[in-house]
């Protein structure tokens, strides 16, 4: 399935990279794989941003078959659902959900490519590429990626729409769909769409202000439309998705910065997207302002948030932080790229993310086994990474509290 030679390492690469919806290559996917090839890619990341276990749901409702208990329990708790009862008509709703956006996004991006490229090849890249944007994988069949799109207003505009959309997660979509109105909305819904609209907008306003003068990026667009679509697309691109329309290797340090937080912040829970989600990242502002008030617990649109999903979200954070310093340190030893090369390297893995300063194909075999590792706990999560490999121990034995200093 490819039309050069192809390393077992490297194939290995690939896989992981697509399964976990990440989209860092070590080779171009557009010409070093044929049709079949792509293909295969495609169907990777449409069963990594399902997940495993919906796509077994959907497969055995297909077949007319139920599934047993023990598999319902385990779909709850990969939906992040308190309630065994509308699992059905959840993963229902997922799959017409996905298949509709997909298509349309599909149908969208066609009017564009079609007219250049004709039917086939048109068709092709245009379901290629919505699949790979909702499900936040962000690989490309063009070796710039988007760079030769970053005028287009249409793709400017399908791209960032479909990511964000696979990045609110499907119980978000599944609450909009069947409540429809805020004030009936959940707790979670309504953090993810205000954590939304709040991060988008300011990761736009920092691209355009940390990167308009810099002739790598922004600064060599033509026009200030150009610019700005650019610094649109970028902002929402960098949460998990992947695809680029400037050169990233080119943008200044304050900016990677910025984008490498981005990256871990990532998406929602139950979606195509990475990171420690927005939850987890608003959860943790509101249990810090929630401190310095002095409230017993956090709160936010009139809701209490109990404290087992405070102590909850520091085990994600602290999992997550010592899972991506422990892969910038294992790179550090063996690679003599720039440190922050590397931290971004492994930020993007662990976020699932995909974007890349150029260090990807100079990684050496033990680099990919680093990378391909922290890509793969980044899409099972860290919180699901502590579950399999702690055992519960229920205490026995109750000790008296003790007193700490901490800060």
């Amino acid at each position: 399935m490819t039309t050069a030679p192809l390393s077992w390492a490297d194939a290995l690469f690939t896989a992981v990279s697509s399964v976990t919806v990440t989209g860092l290559a070590v080779v171009d996917v557009g010409s070093h794989f044929t049709r079949a090839g792509q293909l295969v890619i495609l169907l990777l990341i449409q069963l990594g941003g399902l997940g495993l276990m919906t796509f077994a749901t959907l497969v055995i409702m297909l077949l007319g078959r139920s599934f047993p208990l023990r598999h319902r329990i385990i779909l709850r708790e990969d939906l992040n659902q308190t309630s065994l009862g509308d699992l059905g008509r959840l993963v229902r709703v997922i799959l017409v959900v996905v298949l509709g956006i997909e298509g349309a996004g599909a149908i969208l991006l066609a009017l564009r490519w079609v007219p250049d490229y004709g039917w086939s090849e048109g068709l092709f890249l245009a379901l290629f590429h919505a699949v790979s944007a909702f499900n936040n994988a962000g690989v490309a069949l063009w070796p710039d990626s988007m760079v030769r799109w970053a005028g287009d207003p249409l793709v400017n505009l399908v791209i960032p729409l479909l990511i964000i959309v696979g990045g609110l997660g499907f119980t978000v979509l599944f609450d909009l769909w069947s409540q429809r109105r805020w004030r009936r909305l959940a707790l979670h819904t309504k953090l993810m769409l205000a954590g939304t609209a709040i991060l988008i907008p300011g990761a736009f306003l920092g691209f355009l202000l940390l990167e308009w003068t810099n002739p790598g990026t922004l600064g060599g667009l033509h026009g200030v439309g150009e610019r700005i679509m650019a610094a649109w697309f970028q902002a929402v691109t960098t949460r998990t998705a992947g695809f680029n329309t400037v050169d990233i290797g080119a943008l200044r340090d304050s900016t990677s910065l910025m984008v490498i937080s981005l990256m871990l912040i990532g998406g929602g829970s139950t979606s195509t997207a990475g990171g420690i989600k927005v939850t987890t990242f608003l959860l943790l502002l509101l249990a810090t302002l929630a401190f310095l008030r002095r409230q017993p617990v956090p709160q936010a649109f009139g809701r209490s948030i109990a404290m087992q999903e405070v102590v909850k979200v520091l085990a994600i954070t602290a999992i997550s932080l010592l899972v991506v310093l422990t892969g910038i340190f294992l790179l550090t030893l063996t690679h003599e790229e720039p440190f922050l090369d590397l931290a971004f390297e492994i930020a993007s893995a662990f976020s699932t993310t995909g974007l890349s300063r150029g260090t990807t194909a100079r990684l050496d075999g033990f680099g990919y086994l680093v990378v391909g590792l922290v890509m793969f706990i980044g899409r099972i999560g860290p919180l699901g990474l502590a579950f399999l490999l702690a055992a519960p121990t229920p205490a026995r034995i109750r000790h008296p509290e003790g007193r700490l200093f901490t800060g």
